[in-house]
């Protein structure tokens, strides 16, 4: 006969784990921290992944089996759920279909992702959380506003989806003074309790529609991020769906929603007033008045998305209480992680640009109309996305385009819709030397003045491990053609 299941929801950080059993699906970054986390309170903890892992993940198993946790990789270890399971902690990529969550769901035992139990596990002076989502710049967004309240004197730091498990900061026996947090849609989908003290959606495009059944469940994942925001709702003006995610949203009483343009702003708004960063929505006298937050030369690039990131990040920012100086000292400092729009070289007057970082097409055309032409890098794997808005209205930015990748035909098929003029040439995919001849395909189709742009627009797990070896291997190519030319 099954124990009776414990009530997890009850339980915090100064609560007693003991006699709690917690399975942990999924033994990557955050998985490997869930499970020292309950380990350290008390739990009986049992981590499961179908993967042996690399040898960084094989000596954290150790670690923990050490401590006393149950461990088990390789094939098959998550076909069953444990018997007499009180808590699921899932990895944030497991779609709910996956048999072990069907299982628990069956069972009726919580599923929660890590940043759930996050906050759950935070303590009576916890830091609060400046929370970051969007289909596209939600990285840049967050680090740009972990430098922002950094310059004005505060302990922050950015965690979440941009690398390092929230649950890691939150547990922190430093603390911190406020978080920036980035968040999926998947690690969304896993958080219901969660109560930031502001938010911003950037923007809503087609992603992940596999993952998470279609545009709508997509969208209302984003959605969660400003269910029970205390202070402010960050939207984009330009993006109506951000607005209506604010207005579907159960807040706390006197939370408001703050838009951002690149327009001159409206009340309550954040944008551009000749070349200057402006606040309408932090200011005492909004109907009259508006702050300086800096310029736009101030940023590391003018294109458009970069400054609709920026004053994102200033809108949270501001939303804190940090003063305009700060913002604009934070944004001049801000200098982008690597494989974001990141300029490689320029030879024989063609500029050559990695941002192996646009997964989706919304990014991609997002850096494609950064420039005035571009001979275009894209494919991988689309994820079920299309790519018709992005051909029409980018046919007159392309000089030519280079496919690479599984799905690559389905932007070939785009192309020829769209843009029958455009030269397009595929590069095979088993190829040893794949950037190598995709480099060299480029440049043969460049001219003087145009840019040739890595821009996927689609995930890289087909030919390469992550986004960063594609654009590493990239920018390895590029110098290899500098050094021939």
């Amino acid at each position: 006969m099954s124990a009776e299941r414990k009530d997890v929801t009850v339980l915090d950080r100064e609560s007693s784990w003991d006699g709690v059993r917690a399975v942990v699906a999924g033994f990557g970054v955050s998985g490997f921290c869930a499970a020292d986390t309950l380990t350290h309170l008390g739990a009986e903890v049992i981590a499961l992944d179908e993967s042996e892992g690399e040898r960084e993940q094989r000596e954290k198993a150790t670690l923990l089996q050490v401590l006393g946790a149950d461990v088990r990789l390789g094939e098959g270890a998550t076909a069953t759920l444990p018997d007499d399971v009180d808590l699921v902690v899932t990895s944030p990529g497991w779609r709910p279909d996956n048999p072990l969550l069907v299982q628990a769901a069956r069972r009726g035992v919580p599923v929660w992702g890590d940043v759930e139990l996050a906050w759950r596990l935070r303590d009576a002076k916890a830091a609060p959380w400046l929370v970051v989502t969007g289909t596209n710049g939600k990285t840049t967004t967050v680090q740009m506003l972990e430098t922002i309240l950094r310059s004005a004197g505060l302990r922050a730091r950015a965690v979440g989806n941009v690398g390092t498990p929230v649950l890691e900061a939150v547990m922190d026996p430093a603390g911190y003074d406020v978080l920036a947090v980035e968040l999926s849609s998947f690690q969304l989908h896993w958080t219901t309790s969660m109560s930031p003290e502001s938010a911003a959606v950037l923007n809503i495009a087609p992603d992940h529609y596999d993952w998470h059944g279609g545009a709508e469940a997509y969208a209302a994942a984003k959605g969660r991020a400003y269910e029970q925001v205390q202070r402010a709702c960050v939207y984009n003006v330009a993006d109506p769906q951000t607005r209506r995610l604010v207005e579907e949203a159960d807040v706390v009483e006197g939370a408001r929603a703050v838009g951002f343009t690149l327009g001159v702003p409206g009340l309550s708004e954040l944008g551009v007033v000749d070349g200057l960063l402006a606040d309408r929505a932090f200011v005492e006298n909004r109907l009259q008045q508006a702050a300086e937050l800096g310029s736009v030369a101030d940023l590391y690039s003018d294109a458009p998305h970069v400054i609709a990131n920026a004053l994102a990040a200033a809108a949270l920012a501001r939303a804190h209480g940090v003063p305009p100086k700060a913002v604009r000292d934070g944004l001049r400092a801000f200098r982008p992680g690597p494989h974001r729009i990141a300029d490689v070289a320029s030879i024989g007057g063609v500029r050559y640009v990695d941002d192996s970082k646009a997964t989706n097409p919304h990014a991609a055309l997002a850096s494609l109309q950064a420039v005035p032409r571009a001979v275009w890098i894209a494919g991988g794997l689309a994820k079920g996305a299309t790519f018709d808005d992005l051909v029409t209205q980018a046919r007159d930015r392309l000089r030519a385009v280079v496919l690479i990748g599984r799905d690559r035909t389905v932007i070939a098929d785009a192309l020829t819709r769209h843009a029958p003029e455009v030269p397009v040439v595929e590069v095979e995919t088993g190829q040893d030397d794949l950037m190598d001849r995709v480099v060299e395909v480029a440049s043969s189709l460049a001219d003087a003045g145009d840019t040739v742009l890595l821009a996927p627009g689609c995930a890289s797990m087909d030919q390469f491990t992550d986004y960063a070896h594609r654009g590493k291997a990239f920018g390895d190519a590029v110098r290899r053609l500098a050094e021939r030319a």
